[in-house]
């Protein structure tokens, strides 16, 4: 299991802090994606890197940033 390092993740954390707002650029395979351009709310980057996102559409999804999801400030 690849274990991001202290300096990534507190990059992260700064680079998303909660409450910023983003919009998704990418995903990789989901069984129920999300679309491209909606827009959401950071809540929370735990300390694996992945970036828990409330979107407007009502969902609420971790994204995997250290791991091809692509999401970028709204």
């Amino acid at each position: 299991m690849y274990m991001p390092s202290r300096a990534t993740i507190d990059s992260l954390k700064r680079r998303y802090e909660v409450g910023t707002r983003v919009r998704l650029i990418s995903m990789g395979d989901d069984p129920r994606p999300i679309a491209e351009g909606t827009e959401g709310t950071v809540v929370h980057v735990d300390d694996m890197g992945t970036v828990h996102v409330a979107w407007d559409n009502g969902r609420r999804l971790g994204m995997c940033v250290l791991d091809g999801d692509v999401i970028g400030k709204a």
